[in-house]
């Protein structure tokens, strides 16, 4: 019988039928994997959020170097990103390799998240606090220390 409210234990099925603890060991492990496992969520939100940033950096500035050049092709780009998307024959505003690597970096950091709520959703407190601990240091070691850079984007992976 799943729980429905908050317990403490070193019981608990986690995710999947074959996870289960039942000595502290197998618990201590389990909560260092959903801590492990936040921190990597944190990460790959960093990663997803730089390259963003960088695409639009460098989508720019090929537009600006496109617009000084007036004798050449105006669709054509320069910059290392977006090379292989001429290589590969795809316009402008299309599916982009940015905008491809962009869409898979966010399903799997999507993916992520929605495992991790799945985790707490055990109601086992000491999985509860592993994530969020997990995803306070995540965000403590990768996110936190580009406080001048804003970006506008919905962390909500149902958004």
């Amino acid at each position: 019988m799943m729980h429905m409210t908050f317990y403490w234990g070193r019981t608990v099925t986690l995710l999947f039928d074959f996870w289960k603890t039942d000595s502290w060991s197998s618990y201590t492990v389990t909560l260092l994997a959903c801590i492990l496992f936040s921190m990597f969520y944190q990460y790959l939100e960093d990663r997803r959020l730089r390259f963003k940033i960088l695409s639009r950096i460098s989508s720019s500035a090929a537009a600006a170097a496109a617009a000084q050049e007036s004798s050449a092709d105006s669709t054509t780009t320069t910059t290392p990103l977006l090379i292989y998307a001429k290589k590969l024959g795809i316009k402008r505003g299309q599916w982009t390799v940015p905008k491809l690597v962009g869409s898979v970096l966010f399903g799997v950091n999507s993916a992520i998240g929605y495992l991790l709520m799945l985790a707490v959703m055990s109601f086992n407190g000491g999985v509860f606090v592993a994530v969020v601990v997990g995803l306070a240091l995540g965000y403590l070691l990768f996110r936190s220390g580009d406080e001048d850079v804003v970006v506008v984007d919905n962390p909500c992976a149902c958004a």
